[in-house]
């Protein structure tokens, strides 16, 4: 108890350094491991191969102890002014939602395999996925929490922290409070972490990925010329003129495709302070190209991930 008290101490003291400053929305997910070793898993088809992935649907119908923990980690994290995602909500919304398959598909038939955490990242808009694992520990009549936290951003699935820790053995201590007691140690360093790749985006730009692709009935390809350029330099020109300081790396490039990685875009919508998305930032440059007369197809996996197909709709 002692420690924890110190915890809301520090808690409060951050709270003053940070002041005002925006925070990061943030969604506490069980990991794939916790999935796996409770039996919380299917298997989906991800154009033609198997894989193995949460059904975070069944965790939450089935398992008291995953509610705790959620709660648990969220309550923390929003003392400390974090916004936090309801995943339980995210999870009954991508249930009903009318993108029930696990793949988006177009009207010309192509199609972007989405995970469950994919379809999750959508609905919930999160900045930063929190990936937890626990465990209960039994030592005699005594038991331990040990749990490991990984942030993940929601864009590009890259670690930006992750903090582990084990609580005091006890006879006596609640799932909740052995969890609260595991955390203290590196809670607040992580709290900072996050923060600190928050602010990076601010000035820097939110990393996402542009791919464009050509139907191979369309009769035309990215050396083609509209207006005296060729569909790649009108493509490139936009993605320099809709970056953060023209960052941007081109992977990988042919006459029918076109990678873009590392691509910073605006963390706000010009003017404004809502949130611009890959796909808001990307439907710009289908219009572009619609209004060039050239037909494409936006399709979107996860938050960051965009694809345009172009030739097709």
């Amino acid at each position: 108890m002692k420690k924890i008290f110190i915890t809301m101490v520090l808690s409060a003291m951050c709270v003053l350094a940070f002041g005002q400053a925006k925070k990061p929305k943030l969604m506490v997910v069980p990991s794939d491991l916790w999935c796996n070793e409770n039996g919380f898993v299917v298997q989906m088809d991800n154009i033609g191969k198997t894989a193995v992935v949460p059904n975070y649907e069944a965790a939450f119908q089935n398992s008291g102890e995953l509610k705790v923990v959620i709660t648990t980690i969220g309550d923390l994290m929003q003392e400390r002014g974090f916004e936090l995602v309801d995943m339980e909500q995210s999870v009954k919304s991508v249930a009903t939602s009318s993108a029930e398959d696990m793949a988006t598909t177009s009207k010309s038939g192509s199609a972007v395999a989405e995970t469950p955490l994919d379809k999750l990242k959508r609905v919930a808009k999160s900045d930063i996925i929190l990936e937890l694992y626990w465990k209960t520990n039994y030592t005699g009549p005594r038991k331990s929490v040990t749990y490991n936290l990984r942030a993940l951003d929601a864009y590009t699935n890259k670690q930006i922290g992750s903090t582990t820790g084990t609580s005091e053995p006890s006879m006596t201590g609640e799932l909740a409070v052995m969890l609260q007691e595991a955390a203290v140690g590196g809670i607040e360093k992580f709290n900072s972490g996050l923060m600190k790749h928050f602010t990076d985006m601010e000035v820097k730009g939110r990393e996402v990925t542009l791919n464009i692709k050509v139907w191979s009935d369309y009769g035309k390809d990215l050396e083609t010329e509209f207006g005296g350029k060729e569909l790649n330099e009108i493509i490139e020109d936009w993605v320099a003129d809709n970056t953060v300081n023209g960052v941007y790396s081109l992977s990988d490039a042919t006459e029918t495709m076109m990678n873009f990685d590392q691509v910073r875009i605006p963390l706000y919508a010009e003017g404004t302070s809502k949130a611009l998305d890959t796909r808001t930032w990307a439907r710009k440059l289908s219009k572009i190209l619609d209004s060039n007369g050239i037909p494409n197809k936006l399709l979107m996996r996860g938050l960051g991930q965009a694809t345009i197909i172009i030739g097709g709709k």
